[in-house]
């Protein structure tokens, strides 16, 4: 199934409002989503009643506009071809397509569906824009198995397998203008040469 039942759902849904069950507690914001109900937004505390055994990822918000982590979407959806960002030392995607000014001249990257400036190489500035891309062209998919089984076909599906747990730990450790890796590890300096102390000088023996 090239898109899960629970995304559009997801795309859909007002978060960030006040729990009406839990109004009174320090974290009543409703701000997450389960993956298996497909229903409204609820707080932390509905989580632990109602959703304890259940997938549930936490949106977040950056300028007003709905996010989520990569290191917990990338384990539902397939979210090759999307612009990430690191906000707040965390990688994410946003949900939905953002009002922007007319793109400029000179923009190397925009989105394929709405046509915003993008900062690399990306087809689409949000999951909502790769869905309207895949229902319209039909050329990408939200199925973690299509794209596994399309890295067995290139023989590299057992590497993605691996780096795909890795990678989960590595965003969460994500420092946003990290610069490891960008410039070539400084050799150690050679050995000094160790100065040998003269000793007692001997004189070849004279020949008789």
């Amino acid at each position: 199934m090239a898109v899960p039942p629970w995304l559009e759902p997801l795309l859909t849904t007002p978060f960030f409002s006040t729990c009406s069950v839990h109004g009174d507690a320090a974290r009543s914001e409703c701000n997450m989503y389960c993956l298996d109900c497909s229903g409204d937004s609820f707080c932390f505390y509905c989580r632990s009643s109602r959703h304890k055994d259940h997938q549930v990822i936490q949106i977040r918000r950056s300028s007003y506009h709905d996010v989520v982590r990569v290191a917990e979407i990338q384990k539902v959806l397939d979210i090759s071809g999307v612009q990430t960002y690191v906000i707040n030392s965390a990688r994410v995607l946003f949900l939905n397509e953002r009002p922007q000014p007319k793109t400029g001249k000179g923009v190397s990257h925009i989105c394929e569906t709405c046509g915003r400036s993008l900062l690399d190489p990306f087809r689409f500035c949000s999951l909502g824009c790769k869905l309207v891309g895949i229902k319209r062209n039909g050329d990408a998919s939200f199925s973690l198995e299509a794209k596994n089984e399309m890295g067995m076909e290139r023989g590299e599906g057992t590497s993605r397998r691996v780096s795909s747990s890795s990678s989960s730990r590595e965003e969460d450790e994500l420092r946003e203008g990290s610069q490891q890796d960008i410039y070539p590890s400084t050799p150690p300096p050679p050995p000094s040469s160790a100065r040998r102390r003269k000793g007692i000088p001997h004189r070849a023996p004279f020949a008789s």
